[in-house]
């Protein structure tokens, strides 16, 4: 009996010490240099494609950001969500969580110009999608953790719908690499030999400025489902 209260309490720390780390860095993480985009209470850093600011399409939510699929039958303008900021070389690590059917993304070199409408049309994507029921789930190379429309995941390994699924991009000298919970997906070169037989083989092989820049935005996707985004933190190398 005697050892009940000194266990309990030691869990109570253990989960309370698990939740400050959602939205939060760590003192060895800032040591190393991660920096976070998203603090789980504002929209600071972020604005909508080819706006000054969010729009009212995204909100802040139990420490994620979110599509409003409300706001918009109200009539908030919509559009994918990118940073203030340009990045070339980084590891970028954040959790996402999907609708049921829904699809979403995250795209990254997005070269902010108004002549490209939308963020897709220069920036490559990491497949964000419930596999299972939304239609591209059939689609090779349209599933979770591919690297959309060009390279297939060598291993599905995604979580069901309405669970936090960890993502990472890590990008250096147009080397990519992602990682979805844990598990390496995805490996390739942007501009190499792979890259351009990749390219050729997809909807973006005649996109002019489709994966030419190697610095851009970061951008989420608004693909007109529900998602949520949360932990988003940035190692600029």
């Amino acid at each position: 009996m005697k050892n009940i209260v000194p266990v309990l309490a030691l869990s109570l720390i253990t989960l309370s010490t698990s939740a400050q780390k959602v939205n939060t860095l760590t003192a060895q993480e800032k040591k190393a240099g991660w920096k976070l985009l998203f603090d789980g209470t504002d929209k600071a850093g972020w604005h909508t494609y080819l706006k000054k600011e969010a729009t009212a399409s995204w909100q802040v939510v139990d420490g994620a950001l979110t599509t409003d699929e409300a706001a918009k039958k109200n009539g908030a303008e919509g559009g994918d969500l990118v940073t203030n900021d340009e990045y070339e070389n980084y590891d970028l690590q954040l959790e996402w969580k999907i609708s049921e059917g829904g699809n979403s993304g995250i795209i990254f070199s997005v070269h902010e110009d108004p002549k490209f409408g939308a963020t897709y049309l220069t920036g490559p994507e990491m497949q964000v999608l419930d596999d299972a029921k939304h239609p591209d789930g059939k689609i090779t190379k349209h599933n979770s953790g591919d690297l959309y429309d060009m390279k297939k995941s060598v291993s599905n390994a995604a979580k069901p719908v309405g669970e936090w699924n960890k993502a990472r991009i890590l990008k250096k000298d147009g080397h990519l690499t992602f990682w979805l919970n844990g598990t390496k997906t995805i490996e390739t070169t942007m501009g190499s030999d792979e890259w351009k037989e990749l390219l050729a083989n997809s909807k973006f092989k005649n996109w002019k400025g489709f994966g030419e820049y190697a610095k851009g935005h970061i951008a989420l996707q608004d693909h007109g489902d529900q998602v949520w985004y949360r932990d988003i933190k940035i190692r600029v190398l």
